[in-house]
């Protein structure tokens, strides 16, 4: 059976249609480019009735404002100047020919642009910069078989770098960069590599962020500004089981608190980390070389902490960093020495313990969890592997052994740990504390192997070698990593702090009480002590 062809309008249907629109397109862009072309024209040709015009409102502007200046008693006066001197050009021959010729000059010297004319494109300096950039770049973006390389010695570094920022230094502050297909965006070394290379030739010193675009073939590489290291330690506005462990980008978070800085407020925004029964990362670990400001970062957890709970300090520096919090009204105990470290730890395992059976009792028998085991118990340990040794020495427990129980068990007990340490104790600590403190903080310099280990990944930013205290990096459990400036909270007995921040963290302590101990000391001295001798009065029998 021989085929009947197909209609013609269906197989030439398509390519009219396509046709039409091709040139409905075409009309569309010439129609734009003949309006675009008119009102160039129109502007070029009215440019001076517009200059002349916005001059004039400026004199008009600037009259007003001299008459709204002048007192009321000199305005009579100046009135009488202004209208003789219209006479005297009245009556001077060509007099008011000469006034508007004066009045347009005017005009038209103050309706002129003053905005500074910014050259187009990059200088000199500037394009010796990028084009160094572009032939450094030439080794990791080039291949010996590309047909048409992007990157090749002597070539074209505008189509490479197509967008490009300078600040006032004439350093590179924003830049686009473009790269072949074939280079192997997804190895971590070889970005590596390329952020080095990027953050030597653009500037050292500054901090840089870096957002790879796989689909798109691109990086966009971001001079950070440095964060905000003037904010001292305040009340924030959080809720109950939040804690701000510092400040970082706004680009990074999608909350900021309002802050008091001097007399001033802004908003800056934090990372906070949640605790409670339904924290996913319910125990914290600080990382940090010497003066780092990892007990600032645990001074600064504590008196957010005394607001809502319930805190116990063990210092296994034995600097006195955490005086200022002895015997105030929610600490229970700051611990310096072994015996007291051991004591303390000892009695939050067994407080864990003891809220874990009351709110399983409480559950089993339908009621809510006892008010007891709400209240939230905060743990902070600073450098717990000092403790190690002298354990090891006096054959006693390590108080890191004593930690397994409200490790594992603290988020349903409402019990949070936080643990603070230096990198040279890093492999001292026990596998409990490294395994269940899944919020991370590295504090100062850091290489970019050291915050890999720490984070569990690398930074978007490349670290630089010097940080003020206090900086540093902070992930909680899986998500991002964020740059962090945790908020100045020195120790107010220290001779160095200054009265602004002195005055802050004293601003912050609870009331002091007399601690538990000292009470129970004194009621044992005073039963120690042999009673006075009653005087008794003599009693004289009578005689019956």
């Amino acid at each position: 059976m021989a085929r009947r062809p197909l209609p013609r309008i269906l197989s030439t249907g398509s390519a009219q249609i396509a046709r039409s629109r091709e040139l409905a397109r075409a009309q569309l862009t010439r129609s734009r480019e003949l309006a675009r072309t008119a009102s160039d024209s129109a502007s070029d040709v009215l440019h001076p009735l517009i200059t002349v015009t916005r001059g004039l409102r400026r004199l008009a502007s600037a009259g007003r404002r001299k008459w709204a200046d002048t007192p009321k008693d000199k305005r009579g006066p100046l009135l009488f100047l202004v209208a003789s001197v219209i006479l005297v050009v009245a009556l001077v021959p060509y007099g008011p020919l000469l006034a508007v010729i004066t009045l347009m000059a005017a005009a038209a010297w103050q309706g002129r642009d003053r905005a500074p004319t910014t050259p187009e494109g990059p200088d000199e300096s500037q394009t010796e910069r990028l084009r160094s950039l572009y032939e450094a770049l030439v080794p990791y973006f080039s291949a010996a078989d590309d047909p048409a390389p992007l990157y090749t010695h002597g070539g074209e570094w505008e189509k490479a770098f197509p967008e490009y920022e300078f600040d006032g230094t004439s350093r590179i502050s924003s830049l686009l960069v473009r790269y072949p297909a074939y280079f192997t965006d997804g190895e971590a070394q070889a970005r590596a590599r390329i952020e080095y290379l990027l953050t030597a030739k653009s500037g050292r010193g500054r901090e840089y962020h870096f957002a790879w675009d796989e689909e798109g073939n691109e990086v966009t590489v971001t001079a950070l500004a440095p964060l905000p290291t003037d904010i001292a330690a305040q009340r924030f506005v959080t809720a109950p089981g939040e804690t701000v462990l510092g400040f970082t980008d706004p680009t990074r978070v999608q909350r900021t608190l309002p802050l008091t800085h001097g007399e001033r407020q802004r908003d800056v925004p934090p990372v906070v980390w949640r605790t409670g029964i339904r924290s996913t990362e319910p125990h914290l670990l600080a990382l940090g070389q010497p003066g780092s400001g990892t007990s600032t970062l645990l001074r600064s957890i504590a008196l957010q902490a005394l607001r809502y709970g319930d805190v116990v300090i063990v210092e296994g520096g034995a600097t006195g960093e955490y005086a200022c919090l002895t015997g105030r009204d929610g600490v229970l105990a700051v611990e310096c020495g072994l015996a007291g470290a051991l004591a303390s730890v000892e009695w939050a395992a067994t407080e864990t313990e003891r809220r874990l059976i009351a709110v399983n009792r409480a559950r089993q028998a339908g009621n809510p969890p006892p008010e007891d085991t709400k209240r939230p118990l905060w743990i902070l340990l600073d450098r717990p592997t000092a403790f190690s040794h002298l354990a090891a020495a006096d054959n006693r427990k390590d108080p890191q052994s004593l930690l397994q129980v409200p490790l594992r068990h603290g988020r349903a007990a409402n019990v949070t740990v936080v643990v603070a340490e230096q990198w040279d104790a890093l492999d001292a600590l026990s596998d409990a504390v490294r395994q269940h403190t899944r919020a991370r903080v590295v504090l100062g310099p850091a290489t970019a192997e050291q915050l890999r280990t720490a984070l569990g990944a690398p930074p978007h930013t490349t670290p630089v070698a010097e940080v003020p205290a206090g900086r540093g990096y902070a992930r909680l459990g899986t998500g991002p990593v964020h740059r962090l400036q945790v908020p100045a909270t020195p120790d107010p007995y220290d001779d160095a702090t200054s009265d602004a921040h002195r005055q802050a963290v004293l601003d912050l302590l609870p009331a002091r009480t007399t601690p538990v101990e000292a009470e129970s000391l004194g009621t044992l001295e005073k039963a120690e002590q042999e009673p006075e001798p009653v005087p008794a009065e003599a009693v004289v029998a009578e005689s019956s």
